[in-house]
This record gives C-alpha cells, structure tokens and sequence, in this order.
C-alpha cells in the first residue's frame, strides 16, 4: 500500500491526512477482496524500514492504527474476516501488541476471508529469523539436517499454514517488491497500479484480478507440460 505521503503532499496536507485517507481504501480493499471471493488477502502495512521515518509521523501511524483496531475489527468479525498480524512485536507498543492479540483471538474463527497485515515487517528478516530457528533445532537434534527443505523451512515462516500469493499488487506506479513476502512470492503474478494507495478502489482489485487471470502461469514448465 504506497503512496499516502505524496496523496497527501501533492494536495497541501499533512502526511497524516494521507495515512487516514488510506485506512479508508483499506475498508475498500477488504470489502471488495470478500465480495470478489478473495480467500487470503495480505496487505503491507509498516515495513521494518518504516521505523527511519519522523517519530511523530510513527506516532502518528500507531494511532491511527489503535484507532482501526476499536473500529473496524467488530465490522471484520460480522462480516466473517479473519485478523493475522506478521511482524516483529518487539518494537510495537505493549498496549498495541494487547489490541492486535484480542482482535487476533476474537475473529480467530472466521473462514470468510483472512486478512493478513504485515506491521514491522521485513521479508529477508523473516527469512533469516526462519534460518535461526532451524539452526537451532537442528543443533539441539530435533530435526536431521538432510530433512531440511522448502516444506519444513516454509512451516518456519511467518505465513506458516498460509498458501504462497498469487498476485502481488503495488501501488503508486512503484515498480519494486521492497522487501516484501520475498519468499512467498517466488511465482506471484506482479501487477503495478499507478494510482497512489488513497485512491485505491474495489474497480481497481477487479481490474488487477482480471489482469492475473489473463496471465500464463507457467511455473518454469511449457505450456503442454502444465
């Protein structure tokens, strides 16, 4: 989700007008990925990156965030979405680590759709905490070293249980993956939007889904080897 500073500047705002403007096209964004019959939907809230920005525009953004979580999560939970949050917690604030929990745990039940917010997230961070982990059990002998493939260090992962994206969507004409989902992505169809994030609407998800359908996945195979 890119673009809510220029959103924002371009019209003579605050950068924070912008970052509320795009919580709004996240409501969009869920609501249309339901109603399209979207099953997983991640988005990409606050990178790990994120955290050289102002201190007051980090405060800023954790608000508005605290302020999502008392607003939205009972819509989410009607209309049976369910809550993930990846990311390192250890930087996030106590009271706000206890709000994503209990939203965690109150839609935990919801098979609608799941949606997945990426918050002090960094995708080779995630990797490399993976890596760690295996390490360690490999050292402390749970687990054989010639065990080790895609599948266990998948199960490692953040997005453990999670299919991998079929379709990465980015905003603000952007043409990177900025350390996201770098694993998961491997085959994802890449789509790149020119509109900035605020502005982002349900058309514009059809439009990306369409495009994705569109495409021949191949999977490194030729088409009659599918």
């Amino acid at each position: 989700m890119d673009g809510n500073g220029r959103w924002a500047v371009s019209r003579g705002l605050p950068r924070t007008a912008g970052h509320k403007r795009g919580a709004e096209a996240v409501r969009r964004a869920v609501t249309g990925a339901a109603e399209l019959g979207v099953s997983y939907l991640t988005l990409f809230g606050f990178s790990s990156e994120n955290w050289k920005r102002p201190p007051t525009e980090i405060d800023d953004l954790m608000g508005l965030l605290r302020l999502y979580l008392r607003s939205e999560i009972a819509e989410f939970h009607r209309n049976g979405v369910r809550l993930k949050v990846i990311g390192d917690r250890d930087r996030l604030s106590t009271d706000l680590v206890s709000m994503i929990r209990h939203a965690e745990e109150m839609t935990s039940a919801n098979r609608r759709l799941q949606l997945t917010v990426a918050l002090s997230y960094g995708g080779r961070s995630e990797i490399a905490h993976a890596a760690r982990r295996i390490a360690e059990r490999v050292h402390a002998g749970e687990i054989d070293p010639v065990a080790v493939d895609e599948k266990l260090f998948e199960a490692h992962l953040l997005t453990a249980g999670m299919p991998d994206p079929d379709l990465l969507i980015r905003t603000s004409g952007e043409k990177r993956i900025s350390n996201f989902l770098l694993w998961q992505t491997a085959y994802a169809e890449l789509v790149f939007i020119d509109r900035l994030w605020p502005d982002f609407t349900k058309q514009d998800l059809e439009e990306a889904i369409r495009e994705f359908h569109s495409r021949d996945r191949r999977y490194g195979a030729t088409a009659g080897q599918r």
